[in-house]
């Protein structure tokens, strides 16, 4: 079916808006792929590195998730230090929760542990210069 620009525009943009929606959080599963979607990525990326068995990675991922969905141009790669081992040695990640802030291929911060909303919200802010929408939700989990 044809369509005139006018009307194809809105469909077309809606579609690209869900599509940069759903890879705002995303697994990484090896090397290649953390290459491709985080350091020659468009957007900034915080990579949390995290394990099944941790509790305090439990508590600290969905805090993320949270904190970055409403974020235009902020993406979440979470990797398992247990299925990926070459990029916990490259990151010397020795403890986790491990997040490290991802901006044009250079870390621009990091952490280790779990931590409140507000150092959370100052590592977004140091990737993409705004603050994020605070939520009634997010702000008693401090």
């Amino acid at each position: 079916m044809l369509c005139s620009i006018r009307n194809c525009i809105p469909s077309v943009v809606r579609r690209i808006s869900l599509f940069r929606q759903n890879n705002k959080r995303y697994e990484i599963n090896n090397n290649s792929e953390f290459v491709n979607k985080v350091m020659n990525g468009t957007v900034p990326v915080i990579v949390n590195f995290h394990a099944d068995w941790c509790d305090p990675c439990k508590i600290l991922t969905p805090k993320l998730i949270e904190l970055i969905e409403p974020m235009d141009k902020l993406d979440l790669a979470i990797i398992d230090v247990e299925e990926n081992p070459e990029l916990v040695h490259v990151f010397e990640v020795k403890a986790v929760p491990a997040v490290i802030a991802i901006s044009n291929g250079l870390i621009v911060d990091k952490f280790i542990g779990l931590v409140n909303n507000e150092m959370i919200e100052n590592l977004i802010q140091k990737l993409t210069h705004e603050r994020p929408i605070i939520t009634e939700s997010n702000d008693t989990k401090s």
